[in-house]
């Protein structure tokens, strides 16, 4: 395979999973990059002794920490082609990440979404605030600018090239909405690809707590509306 596959993991206080993340993502990926997101226990140490590349971000933030990994990356003299995002908690099954990678490979599309479809879902997998809050996003995505979306998955691929011309800003929650908002509005091609989503190993950051859900929910929402104007 000649394109190149780079996985950014953003990851907090992972050390029970991350390890587990790593060893099932598929060996077309050429990188394996962790970003250690203000972590205070062994996430980086058990990361780097499953072979990834370890970076350490100090302001604690989802969209910080794809950031740094960005940051990383546009250093390397060789470009990937293709980003992969991917949370670090094993939420997600690393190894469906050859079906999230291919139809950018095969059918030259620029962006993937992993959906987390109700009947791949692990019973409590998603909290209520999480399932609202994606068909709340979608909809206005929708109704706003016909798009396509039924979920905000995390797990996501997208041409290297192209995720430069989004010129991400968002530090925290608000990175997956604002993605796929610029890519709308960009007329990128995309697709969701139906992914399986298991219970997450540890306390979200975000669903687990409701200070976490109402912040993530307005981050979203702050987006959609932004961008319903411009």
């Amino acid at each position: 395979m000649s394109e190149k596959i780079i996985v950014i993991i953003p990851a907090f206080n992972e050390e029970a999973s991350i390890g587990k993340v790593i060893q099932e993502i598929p060996e077309i990926v050429s990188e394996i990059i962790v970003v250690s997101n203000n972590s205070t226990d062994n996430t980086a140490k058990v990361a780097k002794n499953a072979g990834a590349t370890v970076l350490f971000e100090a302001n604690k933030g989802y969209g910080y920490a794809c950031l740094k990994g960005m940051d990383y990356i546009s250093e390397k003299e060789e470009k990937p082609s293709i980003i992969v995002f991917l949370d670090g908690d094993y939420s997600d099954y690393p190894a469906e990440l050859t079906q999230i990678v291919e139809p950018i490979l095969s059918d030259d599309l620029d962006m993937v979404i992993g959906a987390r479809v109700k009947k791949w879902r692990e019973k409590g997998s998603m909290t209520f605030p999480q399932r609202f809050g994606n068909w709340l996003a979608t909809s206005l995505m929708k109704l706003f600018f016909n798009a396509n979306f039924t979920d905000l998955g995390p797990f996501r691929a997208i041409k290297y090239g192209k995720l430069l011309q989004l010129n991400m800003q968002d530090k925290t929650y608000g990175w997956t909405v604002e993605m796929q908002l610029k890519a709308i509005k960009q007329n990128f091609s995309y697709i969701e690809v139906p992914v399986h989503y298991k219970n997450r190993i540890g306390v979200s950051k975000v669903s687990g707590t409701i200070k976490g859900a109402i912040f993530a929910g307005v981050k979203i929402l702050t987006w959609i509306f932004k961008y319903s104007f411009k």
